[in-house]
């Protein structure tokens, strides 16, 4: 049974012979223009359907250049990023007028959230060829901003490979209400009460979703196999290392001035990532299927993610907003993946799904690859 977050799909049996039936009624019109068209009128579009396509078949139709990953490419945008930090704080200290320190807070939270984008991308093996190369550079990122690499990468990793699975999948999925009344207070207010789920994501980290166990910090959490305890112990560690360089330093330049320079980006680091993390998984204007048993597939439960467009904030951010073709193939590098998803799309016609624009002044969540860059 394929569910919503609201309602439920009735989904068709995902057999060959449905498969070959779907695509003999439906052809798919351009990206971006209309809804599914049969002899020509349009019709509505049950995101649940089995797909007329394979993963092999949008595969085929991302050139093979967008796969390279060049890591002296990936290495310029983490300078990029730490210089652009550093900058920041060195323009915050000349300063120090409260009338500046808000435009700081955003701008330096909005760039520790660019540099966990880059961490993510080492978890992914998308930064470089080189496993160590990740893996150092994913550590010196996600630890600066009190992230735990390998324990983040691994539950991530879970979370790409089940996409769209209510049992299976690792965060943002819709819980069962048997469990939901089960929560205690704190977790009911903190996790679903806006505008706390924008903060959550330090309780994520700690203890996982509701409904799951285990923590990223602990090697020996369910989140791990044994193979993977000395990694998670290690990512730990650096976590620790950078808690205390920051207890350390607030004892140096004093608790009130740490708070301003690296406390307040960091909570808006947060909300970024549980604000993004939510648009690419829900919120669009017609809710999206969650699958259970044998109807999830890897491609129907990738199918569900939403692409957003962030503005100008795409690029400082790394292109974060491309999710789709990200959730199928999360090796292609970010620097990539707008021109991947505009030789996929005509696969994937109306699986791929382009919200109507949400403006706020400068801003709009919808996805636009008209233009080549």
């Amino acid at each position: 049974m394929a569910i919503g977050l609201s309602h439920s799909y009735s989904s068709p049996s995902a057999d060959k012979n449905g498969e070959d039936e779907l695509m003999k009624k439906v052809s798919f019109s351009p990206p971006g223009k209309g809804n599914e068209v049969v002899n020509g009128e349009e019709i509505g579009f049950d995101p649940s359907e089995p797909p007329p396509f394979k993963i092999g078949d949008i595969r085929a139709a991302i050139p093979e250049h967008c796969w390279v990953k060049d890591p002296w490419r990936s290495c310029s945008y983490v300078v990029r990023d730490i210089s652009v930090a550093l900058g920041l704080v060195a323009i915050a200290l000349h300063f120090n007028s409260w009338i500046l320190w808000p435009v700081y807070w955003f701008a330096q939270g909005t760039i520790f959230w660019a540099i966990f984008v880059l961490g993510h991308d080492c978890g992914h093996g998308s930064f470089s060829e080189n496993p160590n190369l990740n893996d150092i550079v994913g550590h010196i990122l996600h630890s600066s901003i009190l992230v735990p690499y390998h324990g983040w990468r691994i539950s991530h990793r879970t979370h790409h490979q089940n996409h769209g699975h209510v049992e299976n999948d690792e965060s943002w999925v819709p819980l069962p209400e048997k469990i939901y009344k089960n929560l205690d207070l704190a977790t009911k207010f903190l996790r679903y009460k806006v505008p706390f789920p924008l903060f959550a994501y330090p309780l994520y980290l700690w203890s996982r979703s509701p409904g799951k166990k285990g923590s990223h910090f602990n090697p020996y959490s369910d989140l791990f196999k044994s193979s993977e305890r000395k990694l998670a112990l290690t990512s730990t560690i650096c976590w620790a290392a950078m808690l205390a360089f920051l207890f350390c330093l607030s004892i140096r330049i004093g608790p009130l001035l740490l708070l301003k320079l690296y406390g307040v980006p960091y909570v808006i680091f947060v909300m970024w990532l549980d604000f993004v993390t939510y648009l690419h998984h829900h919120g669009h204007e017609k809710k999206l299927p969650w699958y259970r048993g044998k109807q999830w597939s890897y491609l129907r439960g990738g199918l569900t993610t939403v692409d957003r467009d962030y503005g100008w904030f795409n690029k400082i951010h790394h292109d974060i907003g491309t999710h789709v073709i990200h959730h199928l193939f999360p090796q292609i590098p970010h620097y990539h993946l707008e021109e991947a998803t505009r030789a996929a799309k005509p696969i994937m016609g109306m699986y791929y799904r382009e919200p109507k624009k949400i403006r706020t002044s400068s801003l709009s969540f919808a996805p636009k690859f008209g233009k080549k860059h």
